[in-house]
């Protein structure tokens, strides 16, 4: 018996869920039924309507129609897949449409790529009130988890075709009340390959009844559902591209609002939020004509909030909390928002003066460089190596070209890097001044050692926190390495105020933190110190 071969064309289902839209349905329907892609069965599921969907579907005998009490969306395409039959689903909101050969060229992707749990495409825009119709349509090749991370490229719901299968690990979320496509996607595309092309699928109306017109709902939701994502993350491009989406969502939806609060009165919860996240905006909304009024108004009526709002937009610098009014806000509690540096928001905030200073020096990288534990920055900033090392403590640390402590390794030859970096290492190293002599021994005449260490930071709550002995400030580096390296060779670096100090120990992420907060010094909060330290050339030592 020889094996049944696979249909040329599988069964689509089209499942359109609705709510109060039946006088949308028609042209929905109709913009099914006009693909060139033969295969196709639509569902509608109604979700508790009160106006004409049900007479409205079930006058149209190709339609498989099926009622549940409202539950909402997320419900409404569970209904519809349990009820589908198609080897591709495919879902179509009842007030939009799909494009000409849409079916046909999603289809296409998926039965020449199996192993995609979904193909997506671009859309139309098409605003009601003004019949404008805006193409939408981006695109991305590759890495499509890390990219959707960082916003919904996507778009549109209409314009994916999912397989079966993809369905058989998850189902929409019933508790989200927005952006439950946007957590399939996420879900999906961490598990599995999909893809992405920008050819339009279909049409989203644009009216005044989307939901996406709720800012306060959408953002909440957005954040919320890319929160979900954090315990997932498999690498720094992940954990930064998290946070470059956060940070792009709020000023999206800031953006949007703002606009918005230009010709509409906004709610309470409108305001709270244009306030959390724009404050100046917000200022200029409840009060645009009259800056000087405002400040008054503030300090007369409410003058610790007031004073404390206008300091945070940069009005008022010189505000100072009453004593028992201080607003801790979210630095008010008692464990970090990350207990691994901030790699999970995004990366730690002392790499900023890791890599400015790294970056900075990167001339000196170069000849024949050691680092310690991996080659990472020799190869990022390097100029001109010739040969890269790496020492690890470790014997079956993989790349390592030698292998001994830092403080004791009379097994490498005298005068034979031209660089050594030593970032965040020293601290772990017990005899750390013998590992700075270490260093001085092993350069060539006229060689670089750059070093970074820690100041204020938190404890590694892993394996290098049985070792973490020290901190260091600047006063102490020029004394210990003027016992190895001549003084006027010394540069000594550092960096850190009392707010990136509190934002590191909290586990802030450096994405959450602004240039302008980080390039601020305070000598007094010393967050992470640096050291170029240059070996005297032969010519210059003592006789």
């Amino acid at each position: 018996m020889e094996p049944t071969s696979a249909p040329a064309c599988p069964l689509v289902s089209v499942i359109i869920p609705c709510y109060n839209h039946g006088v949308y349905l028609p042209e929905a329907f109709a913009s099914v039924w006009q693909q060139d892609y033969p295969a196709v069965e639509i569902i509608v599921v109604d979700d508790g309507s009160t106006d004409t969907t049900r007479q409205v579907a079930q006058a149209y005998p190709g339609v498989s129609y099926f009622y549940q009490p409202n539950q909402g969306l997320s419900a409404a395409r569970n209904t519809g897949i349990a009820h589908s039959a198609g080897q591709y689903l495919l879902f179509l909101d009842a007030d939009d449409w799909l494009l000409p050969g849409a079916l046909a060229t999603n289809v296409q992707y998926l039965q020449q790529q199996p192993d995609l749990a979904f193909v997506s495409g671009g859309h139309d825009k098409v605003f009601v009130t003004t019949g404008v119709v805006r193409p939408e349509a981006q695109e991305v090749r590759a890495d499509h988890y890390q990219q959707l991370l960082q916003g919904n490229y996507i778009g549109m719901h209409a314009a994916v075709l999912y397989q079966r299968w993809a369905f058989e690990e998850l189902r929409y979320d019933v508790t989200l009340r927005a952006c439950e496509d946007y957590d399939v996607y996420l879900r999906l595309a961490r598990a599995h390959p999909v893809a992405h092309h920008t050819q339009r699928i279909a049409a989203y109306r644009l009216h005044g009844a989307n939901m996406s017109g709720n800012i306060p709902l959408m953002l909440r939701t957005v954040l919320a559902v890319l929160q979900r994502q954090a315990p997932h993350l498999r690498s720094p491009a992940e954990h930064a591209a998290l946070a470059r989406g956060q940070a792009i969502w709020r000023a999206y939806y800031g953006g949007e609002l703002y606009r918005k609060l230009q010709t509409t009165p906004g709610t309470a919860a409108e305001l709270r939020l244009l306030a959390t996240l724009y404050p100046k905006l917000f200022l200029r909304t409840i009060l645009p004509s009259n800056a000087t009024m405002l400040k008054q108004l503030l300090k007369k009526c409410i003058p610790n909030a007031g004073l404390r709002l206008l300091h945070q937009t940069g009005i008022y610098g010189g505000y100072q909390p009453a004593i028992g009014q201080v607003a801790l806000g979210d630095f008010g509690r008692l464990t970090p928002f990350s207990a691994n540096f901030g790699y999970s928001r995004g990366g730690p905030v002392d790499r900023y003066y890791i890599e400015q200073f790294l970056q900075r020096e990167a001339p000196a990288i170069r000849g024949r460089v050691l680092e310690i534990g991996d080659n990472a920055y020799t190869l990022q900033f390097g100029q001109g190596v010739t040969q890269s090392d790496v020492l690890h403590i470790d014997a079956d640390s993989p790349g390592a070209t030698f292998i001994g402590d830092l403080s004791d390794a009379p097994h490498i030859p005298d005068n034979l890097f031209d660089c050594i970096v030593l970032t965040q290492t020293l601290h772990l190293i017990y005899e750390y001044k013998q590992a700075l002599a270490t260093c001085h021994r092993l350069l060539k005449p006229g060689g670089t050692l750059l070093l970074t260490v820690p100041g204020i930071t938190p404890i590694d709550a892993g394996a290098w926190g049985d070792t973490w002995y020290w901190s260091f400030t600047d006063k102490a580096l020029r004394r210990l390495l003027a016992d190895t390296f001549p003084s006027q060779t010394l540069e000594i670096g550092s960096h850190g105020n009392v707010f990136v100090a509190s934002a590191f120990l909290y586990g802030m992420g450096v994405a959450e933190v602004t240039p302008s907060q980080l390039d601020v010094y305070d000598p007094q909060y010393q967050v992470i110190n640096t050291v170029k330290a240059v070996k005297a050339p032969l010519d210059a030592r003592p006789a």
